[in-house]
C-alpha cells in the first residue's frame, strides 16, 4: 500500500474514533463540566503517552526543542473546544454540527496560506459532495429544518473555534521538525493540560469525583486514549502523507460513523431518508482516494 494510502486507512480509523466520543459524551455530560472532561482527558492522555514514549526510547533531545510550538498547536485546541462549549449555551447541537462541517473548507485555504497546498478540481468536487451529504445526514434529511438554519451568537463563537480546528492540520505539518509522533504528540498534551487545568482549575477541584457514575469514567478512559491520544498520533501520521485538506475531509463521514456507534449503543435507528446523505459522503471519499498529485516526501512519523 502506497503512503497515501496508509494515511487514507488511518483517517477512516480517525473518523470511527473520534465519533464515539460524540456518543459516549452525550451520555455523561449531564454528570460533568465539559472543561474539567477536557482537562482531565489531555492529563491522562499526556501521561499515557509519555510513558509510551520513554518506554520506547522516543524521547530524544529534538522533542524538547522549541517548546512553543506544543503550545501554539495545544492552544488552537483549546479554543476549539471552549467555542465549543460556549457556543453549546445558546445554539443547538444541530446548527452546531452544520458549522462543523466548514472545516475541510477552512482547511483547505489555510493549507495554501501556510504550506502552500493547493487543492485540486477533484478535491474541491468531493468537498463540496461530502458537505451536501453530510448536512443530509445532520438536518435528519429534513429540507425545512435546513432552511430555518439561522446563524446565532453561539453559531458565530463556535465557527472561531472552527477556524483554530482547521488552521491545527497545516500548523502540525509546518511545525513538525521529524520528531517521533509519539513525543511530539505528549508534548501537545501536556501544553493542552497547562492550559485547560488553568481555565477549568475550579471545577476541577469542586468537582465530587466519588459520586461520578461509572458511565463518566468510561467516557473519560475513551476519550483520553482513543479519542484524544491514538487520534493525535493518526492525525500526525496521516497530516505527514496527505494534504491538509484530504486529511480534514474525513470530518464529512464523522455523523455517519455517529450513526453506527448509536446504532451499536442502542441509542435510535436512522431513518432510510439520511440514507442518501450517507452515500454522498461515502462518495466524497472515493474522489480523494484518486492521487493527482506527485509524490510527496514523507517526514518519519
Amino acid at each position: 500500500m502506497s503512503e497515501a494510502g496508509r494515511g487514507h486507512l488511518a483517517m477512516l480509523g480517525f473518523a470511527m474514533l473520534v465519533s464515539g466520543s460524540f456518543s459516549l459524551g452525550a451520555m455523561a455530560a449531564p454528570f460533568i463540566e465539559p472543561e474539567v472532561l477536557n482537562a482531565v482527558r489531555f492529563l491522562l492522555a499526556g501521561a499515557v503517552l509519555w510513558g509510551w514514549a520513554l518506554a520506547t526510547g522516543k524521547v530524544t533531545r529534538a522533542v524538547f526543542d522549541a517548546p512553543w510550538r506544543y503550545f501554539v498547536l495545544a492552544g488552537l485546541f483549546v479554543i476549539y473546544f471552549v467555542t465549543m462549549f460556549e457556543g453549546l449555551k445558546t445554539a443547538a447541537p444541530v446548527s452546531m454540527a452544520a458549522v462543523f462541517t466548514l472545516n475541510p473548507a477552512l482547511t483547505a485555504v489555510f493549507g495554501y496560506m501556510v504550506v502552500r497546498q493547493v487543492t485540486t478540481a477533484r478535491m474541491a468536487l468531493a468537498i463540496v459532495v461530502g458537505g451536501v451529504g453530510a448536512l443530509w445526514v445532520i438536518f435528519d434529511a429534513d429540507l425545512a429544518a435546513l432552511m430555518r438554519f439561522e446563524v446565532g451568537r453561539g453559531e458565530a463563537i463556535y465557527f472561531w473555534g472552527c477556524v483554530a480546528h482547521a488552521l491545527y492540520a497545516p500548523m502540525l505539518r509546518k511545525l513538525s521538525r521529524g520528531e517521533s509522533g509519539i513525543a511530539f504528540n505528549a508534548g501537545i498534551l501536556t501544553a493542552g493540560s497547562v492550559i485547560l487545568c488553568i481555565w477549568a482549575g475550579p471545577g476541577l477541584v469542586a468537582m465530587d469525583w466519588a459520586a461520578l457514575p461509572m458511565i463518566v469514567w468510561w467516557t473519560i478512559l475513551y476519550v483520553a486514549l482513543a479519542a484524544t491520544g491514538v487520534t493525535f498520533l493518526i492525525l500526525r501520521y496521516a497530516t505527514l502523507r496527505l494534504p491538509a485538506a484530504k486529511v480534514m475531509a474525513y470530518t464529512y463521514i464523522v455523523p455517519s460513523c455517529v450513526i453506527l456507534w448509536e446504532l451499536v449503543l442502542g441509542r435510535g435507528v436512522p431513518t432510510a431518508m439520511v440514507l442518501p446523505g450517507v452515500a454522498l459522503t461515502a462518495l466524497s471519499l472515493l474522489l480523494l482516494l484518486k492521487d493527482e498529485e506527485k509524490p510527496q516526501e514523507v517526514t518519519a512519523a
